[in-house]
């Protein structure tokens, strides 16, 4: 085993990189760190760095990033795989540029204290978030992308997020959909590998949604497929394989026959014939 150490200049001098002018333009900095698999547990280091933008810093033993609260110009900051159990009192909330973080594999359980009011995408892939509580939804309006794959969430309330695009919760434990009504902006949401029954909870306030992968939940009934009309005339690629609907006689007919609007069916285009098809089995 090796033992965790602490950050070195050495270690800075090795592996950073990236001139770039700085303040008024008249000096020069560089502004990329890469200290992944270092064993690290111990980034003091770091907090006179003031000028550094990107920042990797995956595959070491930390708990602690209290070091960044100085690292005020950083826009892209990549600590997946430490042991990370929770950013309150952290100061990733408080970089005023921040525009990508992921923190993928830590020991999340919750969500206080992510936040920055210039973060786009964030990534928890990995983590044991169990519920989605403690988001600052005031300082998260520019986020557009979520990764919130392989946790432990049961529901998907508490995902306020007013201008979210893509969220991506496959391989969760999810049986119930809620809240999704105030996610107005959402164009992709991915949701295999979960427990879901039926789709109660896609609302037609979510006016933007053109892609929904269920693909290998336990979708029965022909009732969750009407729960998708709401969003009927804006989705336009669905995935329902290994669901037991899918095994239905006539199950692409049926489908397309609620949803007309649709191009791709389980990654298979929805055909002119199909669609003609599926029209006259509306009128039977």
């Amino acid at each position: 085993m090796i033992e965790p150490c602490s950050l070195t200049q050495d270690m800075i001098g090795e592996n950073i990189s990236l001139l770039c002018r700085i303040g008024d333009g008249l000096s020069h900095a560089f502004v990329r760190l890469d200290l992944q698999n270092r064993n690290l547990s111990d980034i003091a280091l770091l907090t006179s760095f003031v000028h550094l933008r990107f920042l990797d810093i995956s595959s070491n033993c930390l708990t602690d990033f209290s070091p960044l609260a100085t690292l005020t110009e950083l826009l892209w900051l990549k600590a997946d795989s430490n042991r990370v159990q929770s950013l309150r009192g952290q100061p990733l909330s408080k970089l005023p540029y921040l525009q990508w973080l992921s923190l993928m594999s830590n020991r999340l359980t919750d969500l206080e204290g992510v936040g920055g009011s210039a973060l786009e995408c964030l990534n928890l892939i990995g983590n044991s978030i169990q519920t989605v509580s403690g988001l600052d939804y005031g300082k998260l309006t520019n986020l557009v992308s979520l990764e919130l794959r392989g946790n432990h969430l049961e529901t998907t309330d508490g995902i306020y997020l007013p201008n979210l695009k893509r969220l991506y919760l496959a391989q969760n434990e999810i049986k119930r959909l809620e809240g999704l009504d105030k996610l107005e902006h959402l164009t992709i949401l991915h949701l295999r590998d979960n427990q879901l029954d039926t789709l109660d909870g896609i609302s037609s306030s979510m006016k933007s949604l053109q892609y929904l992968n269920i693909r290998g939940n336990l979708v029965s009934s022909q009732q969750a497929i009407k729960s998708l009309v709401g969003v009927g005339h804006t989705l336009r690629v669905l995935v329902l394989l290994d669901n037991p609907i899918s095994e239905m006689e006539d199950y692409r007919l049926m489908v397309i026959s609620h949803l007309p609007f649709l191009e791709r069916l389980d990654k298979v285009h929805v055909s002119p014939v199909e669609q003609d098809e599926a029209q006259e089995r509306m009128k039977m």
